[in-house]
């Protein structure tokens, strides 16, 4: 959350919870390298940062690859069957990649390695690549940001091979995020073999990074770097002398899992640091390798961490303990210096069963603050404003399944409210809340067969629910016939001026892997939902349009139950959310 007066006219539009103003919808920067763009921070200066998702033309590297092998015939074959399926002739064989440069030129082709090679994410005899890259928008365009990412000496441009998470702007347009270190080909030989193996191994799992305005960089090293160690950056304030930062870093490795690592991972049947992340992947609990704790850097105003403040845990690890790692993470942070996230925690009435929860971190202590004797049994807190109010999701279970319900936290009072969402099951989020208590987030509205479908909202503190944001939006285009072509399905930040930055969906023309339109048997193009980076401004002394039938507002409804039969027109989105961890 960043802070800012309010324009005293926005004030005046949006201080009722009737929400008297409708807001005008513009699309940020397009990102043409990739099917869909996001928003995951703001400042109120007005930078703005997010993530592409399903990049084009993916590099894929053949070179170490044996076309007789097992695994890639078995695929290929798998993929002859999906055709034949379809009443579809695949259009390309294993030898038009080998040898015919199939998969530059044909998108089935390209496709199939992309997904073969994907499938074997696990497997570091083979190249790693990765979809989601970082980007900052401008008025026009949205520019990568590659944070780890370097030159491939294999291909042209980047290796792909890198996670990228852009996650927190300051005022000054100073940034920070995480990422992995890319991967890098080697060969290898196993003790006691005389043949040569190709392997990809990179120097780390995961790493903070702090990126100034004008490029500079500053990497945020954990103090335990054993493999690598680990770091994270989660969200930027300024202050008058420089800037908080917050994230959590690795403190070290369970005694039992040293031990593991020790007798496994020698260096003789495989590279070291492929065993390291092979361990990493398969743990339990899905927690890692390394112990990790939320953290706090403070820099001074030339990009010098002057102190690291580790946040520490909601619980205290017993000495028998020593296998699980324990993980707490900081993922914002106000003025105050309070920060937010989450935190493994015990269970209220049995010590063994570990939970993660919604946590604020004082004063040097964790504070898990969600009562668990009302049956909540895990959450995260994702912001908080300069009124120490805290905003995120508890989980519990509501109709024998688990769901995750908003909730607002003030922690000078000490009390804590779940609004009323969009209906009993549905689950839903708050994203973010500025200083005057507006909070943003998305909800399920309802689903398929198959999918929970998601839409954003708006809530003002003390008002009865939640406000889709979709019936604050134009009923028709500018034609004034058309269907409004945006669906917001999630509101990520607002400002202090009322503006939400999110993300909606739109139909586009099609395009396969490689970037091309697709068109079906008979020449006609495809088209598909594609989610959009996008931001809504508030219009003074504007009138809510009554879109739909007063009967068809099914989700102001409270009922858990929702059979309705409109569900089903609703577009669908793929990629809905950018998760936290």
């Amino acid at each position: 959350m960043k802070y800012k007066l309010l324009a005293a006219s926005v004030l005046a539009t949006l201080s009722t919870s009737a929400f008297s103003a409708t807001y005008q919808l513009t699309e940020l920067g397009d990102f043409e390298a990739a099917k869909h763009t996001y928003v995951t921070d703001v400042s109120e200066n007005g930078h703005v940062i997010g993530v592409a998702n399903g990049l084009y033309n993916l590099p894929i590297d053949i070179s170490y690859i044996d076309f007789t092998d097992n695994s890639i015939e078995s695929a290929y074959n798998n993929e002859v069957r999906t055709f034949e399926l379809s009443d579809k002739e695949i259009t390309f064989t294993l030898n038009d990649i080998e040898n015919n440069d199939a998969i530059y030129t044909n998108a089935d082709a390209h496709a199939f390695m992309v997904r073969f090679i994907s499938g074997l994410s696990g497997n570091f005899e083979y190249q790693k690549i990765s979809s989601l890259v970082a980007v900052k928008y401008s008025s026009t365009s949205a520019i990568e940001q590659p944070l780890f990412d370097i030159a491939s000496v294999d291909y042209n441009g980047l290796t792909r091979s890198t996670s990228n998470f852009y996650n927190g702007v300051a005022e000054d347009g100073t940034t920070v995020g995480w990422g992995s270190a890319p991967f890098e080909k080697t060969t290898f030989t196993p003790d006691g073999e005389t043949v040569e193996e190709t392997w990809f191994t990179r120097d780390f799992i995961e790493r903070g990074i702090l990126i100034s305005e004008d490029g500079v960089e500053v990497p945020l090293v954990p103090e335990f770097n054993e493999y690598g160690g680990t770091s994270k950056a989660s969200d930027i304030v300024a202050t008058e002398t420089g800037y908080i930062v917050v994230g959590n870093v690795s403190v070290g490795i369970p005694t039992e899992r040293q031990t593991t690592l020790t007798d496994n991972c020698d260096g003789l049947d495989e590279p070291i640091m492929a065993c390291i992340n092979s361990f990493n992947n398969n743990n339990r609990n899905n927690r890692g390798l390394f112990n990790k704790t939320a953290v706090k850097w403070i820099l001074d105003s030339a990009y010098n961490v002057t102190s690291t403040e580790l946040l520490g845990l909601a619980l205290t690890p017993k000495e028998d303990e020593d296998n699980n790692p324990f993980i707490s993470n900081a993922l914002a942070v106000n003025k105050n210096g309070i920060a937010v996230g989450f935190s493994n925690t015990r269970y209220f009435d049995r010590d063994a069963t570990i939970l993660t929860m919604p946590t604020y971190f004082k004063d040097g202590e964790v504070v898990d603050f969600i009562n668990q004797q009302d049956d909540w049994q895990g959450g995260k807190a994702f912001a908080i404003n300069d009124n120490d109010i805290v905003v995120g999701y508890a989980s519990k279970g509501i109709e024998g399944k688990l769901r995750n319900k908003l909730f607002y936290h003030d922690i000078n009072t000490n009390t804590t409210v779940f609004p009323e969402d969009y209906f009993i099951s549905s689950s839903s989020y708050a994203n973010d809340i500025n200083n005057q208590g507006y909070i943003v987030g998305e909800g399920e509205i309802g689903e398929t067969e198959s999918t929970r479908i998601s839409e954003a909202f708006i809530y003002k503190i003390g008002d009865d629910k939640i406000t889709n944001l979709n019936s604050l939006l134009p009923c028709y285009d500018t034609d004034g016939e058309t269907g409004f072509s945006y669906k917001m399905v999630e509101a990520k930040s607002i400002n202090e001026n009322n503006e939400v930055f999110g993300v909606a969906t739109k139909t586009v023309e099609k395009r396969n892997s490689l970037g091309e339109v697709v068109t079906d048997i008979n020449g006609n193009i495809e088209y598909e939902s594609v989610a959009v980076a996008v931001k809504l401004s508030p219009i003074a002394n504007g009138e809510v349009e009554n879109c739909k039938a007063p009967d068809a507002e099914f989700y102001e409804r409270s009922s858990a139950s929702f059979s309705w039969f409109g569900l089903l027109l609703l577009p669908l989105v793929g990629l809905r959310r950018v998760f936290r961890f």
